[in-house]
């Protein structure tokens, strides 16, 4: 992941990909920043999973929050448990 402007402001260039995944054998599209795509990616390598295994996961667990934000959640909290865990070395 790409270090935050020096600014302060939020990244520009950050796109929304739509991807199609099958979530309990049905299609669903799922819309996310290049960079939470890419951090499912490494939690889903990280647990010997696929991307849609680990987006079933999520899916399974979630409240009332539409997918795309539980799995922005999802990232999030990892992100700051990992960060949490390296604070303590």
């Amino acid at each position: 992941m790409s270090a935050p402007p020096q600014d302060g402001k939020a990244a520009s260039s950050s796109k929304i990909i739509k991807r199609s995944l099958s979530i309990k054998g049905h299609r669903t599209s799922i819309s996310l920043e290049t960079e939470f795509w890419q951090q499912l990616k490494r939690l889903a390598l990280q647990d010997n999973i696929s991307v849609a295994q680990l987006v079933a996961d999520i899916d399974l667990n979630r409240s009332q929050v539409n997918l795309s934000s539980a799995l922005r959640i999802h990232v999030l909290n990892q992100l700051l448990e990992n960060l949490t865990h390296y604070k303590k070395i």
